[in-house]
């Protein structure tokens, strides 16, 4: 009988707790907020990681150009996708052991509150500070690629050199085409924000041509969505990874139909042949690729389709090396 009571009230305690605990899981599933997006990988003997800016919708018939709004409809269709997209805004961090190389920084402030720059929450979670940034590498001055290299007027990596194809510096940064460009006036304006303080500080470096960065870290010029978008082949114990910047903006679109284009584009027929071109060798090479606009993590191969090409993201790994 003296165990009747003392059981009852165990019987209570775990009815109580596990309603509680359920209730929890009922209001998890509920929550308004993702975690930091991190995803790591070994290649050789580098860290690879890629980190989140968070994400924005795309109204395509807005923003995509040489097709039309029924192609946009069956190919989003073909991929289980309705207008607007969510665009994935993705950055890449390279952990060479001496070096931590940051590929593109995000939107920063540039898109408002509630879009983009969530760059600095990804990176915290990935185990890094912005000051031990060594080196920058923007595939190209847009602000979804360059906005996060500011706050106000501090600069988010203040030991970082940052790299860019001289072509986009000699563009983004120069008055008279913002005054002659039939391009909105807001992609000169904050070009001139975000990476002029940088070349302010004597911490810019553009470069022409193929350039060996760092050891392991090559820049080649991919000009067409920019006049000077690069893209940065990183090799390490004979792997290797390709960072593409904006080849692509939407994958279920362009991936099939390589020609379509976007208004951000500065010259869209060279950014429709670049595209092309780096398809066919990418998926005849079987390189592993890094996009920024693909969807998180953004890191798989390319392979042909029918007239076009599909895009095969990497298997997720979670577990001991």
């Amino acid at each position: 009988m003296f165990f009747r009571p003392i059981l009852a009230i165990i019987t209570a305690v775990l009815i109580i707790t596990t309603s509680y605990f359920f209730s929890g899981i009922a209001i998890g599933k509920t929550a308004k907020t993702q975690v930091p997006g991190v995803y790591s990988f070994m290649l050789g003997d580098f860290t690879i990681t890629a980190l989140s800016d968070g994400t924005l919708p795309q109204d395509l018939p807005k923003l995509l150009t040489n097709t039309n709004p029924a192609e946009i409809d069956r190919l989003l269709h073909s991929s289980f996708l309705t207008n607007p997209v969510e665009a994935s805004i993705n950055a890449f961090l390279i952990d060479t052991g001496d070096k931590q190389v940051l590929v593109d920084t995000g939107s920063g402030e540039l898109f408002g509150p509630k879009l983009g720059g969530k760059l600095q929450v990804s990176l915290k979670a990935a185990g890094y500070a912005p000051d031990e940034i060594d080196t920058v590498l923007l595939t190209h001055i847009h602000s979804d690629h360059s906005g996060g290299l500011v706050k106000g007027d501090q600069l988010m990596f203040p030991t970082a050199t940052v790299y860019v194809g001289k072509p986009d510096v000699d563009f983004w940064l120069n008055p008279a085409n913002a005054e002659r460009s039939q391009l909105d006036r807001k992609y000169f304006d904050e070009a001139v924000k975000t990476v002029k303080p940088y070349l302010d500080a004597g911490k810019l470096k553009p470069f022409s041509g193929k350039t060996v960065i760092l050891p392991g870290i090559t820049a080649r010029p991919t000009p067409g969505h920019t006049p000077g978008h690069s893209f940065f082949l990183v090799q390490s114990g004979g792997e290797s990874i390709e960072f593409w910047g904006d080849i692509l903006h939407v994958a279920s679109v362009q991936f099939p139909k390589p020609e379509i284009t976007i208004v951000y584009d500065v010259d869209p027929n060279a950014a429709a042949v670049q595209r092309a071109k780096q398809f066919a060798d990418a998926q005849i090479s079987r390189r592993l690729v890094a996009g920024a606009h693909l969807p998180f993590p953004g890191v798989g191969h390319i392979r042909a389709e029918g007239k076009g090409y599909a895009w095969v993201p990497v298997d997720y790994r979670w577990r001991e090396q």
